[in-house]
């Protein structure tokens, strides 16, 4: 897991995305239908995106909630691995994995 606060973590986020993007806090900042200087703003510090704002920015970098926060989870547990792997299994194969599990677990 990152080791960071999340308020740093969302901010850390929001400008390697953007700056991955090729667009400046300004622009961003209008493409989301604010003052130039929102994202400028929240990336400081001096403020931070409600809930509703921080889902239109991850929206504006196109990629779901999980994979924003995905950084977070990157760790290399075994839990985690095996969450990885379970990821690609289609359906058949979970159901398989989940009666495993159940026998396992009495």
């Amino acid at each position: 897991m990152v080791d960071m606060p999340y308020e740093d973590f969302i901010r850390t986020r929001i400008t390697e995305l953007r700056m991955a993007k090729d667009v400046s806090e300004h622009r961003m900042s209008l493409d989301l239908g604010k003052s130039g200087s929102y994202i400028r703003g929240v990336t400081s510090g001096a403020a931070l995106p409600s809930l509703k704002e921080l889902f239109n920015i991850i929206s504006y970098f196109d990629m779901t909630p999980g994979e924003f926060f995905a950084p977070l989870e990157q760790d290399d547990s075994a839990y985690h691995k095996l969450c990885e792997r379970l990821r690609s299994l289609s359906e058949e194969d979970l159901e398989k994995v989940a009666t495993f599990t159940k026998w396992i677990t009495g």
